[in-house]
């Protein structure tokens, strides 16, 4: 059975979501939600995009570690979810920075007003 790559993505994402909140529940990172997944074209790597709550650069930072430390763990449980894929992509967290960018250029609106 052949799955192509956005039909991958999509099937991370929505599987992969309660995973991360389960296995990483932290009071100083909070709700991680996970806003895109890109999956390579050989099914090899999934980039994983994520936004928490916090803008402090402390926090954002403290995410990202803990996300890559537990990475082999969330990977594991994203293989016991998904039965009809040969090989879990290696997993690849990424910062969103569009929410930010975003809040950021609705702070320069206000202040032009």
């Amino acid at each position: 059975m052949s799955i192509t790559v956005e039909r991958l993505g999509s099937l991370i994402q929505r599987e992969l979501a309660p995973i991360v909140n389960t296995v990483i529940q932290d009071s100083k990172i909070g709700y991680i939600n996970l806003t895109e997944v890109k999956v390579s074209k050989d099914l090899s790597f999934a980039k994983v995009y994520y936004t928490i709550l916090s803008d402090d650069e402390k926090t954002l930072n403290y995410a990202k570690k803990t996300l890559d430390e537990k990475n082999a763990t969330i990977r594991m449980e994203l293989a016991r979810k998904i039965r009809n894929v040969r090989k879990i992509p290696e997993i690849i967290f990424a910062y969103d920075e569009a929410l930010a960018y975003g809040n950021h250029i609705d702070q320069i609106l206000k202040t032009i007003k």
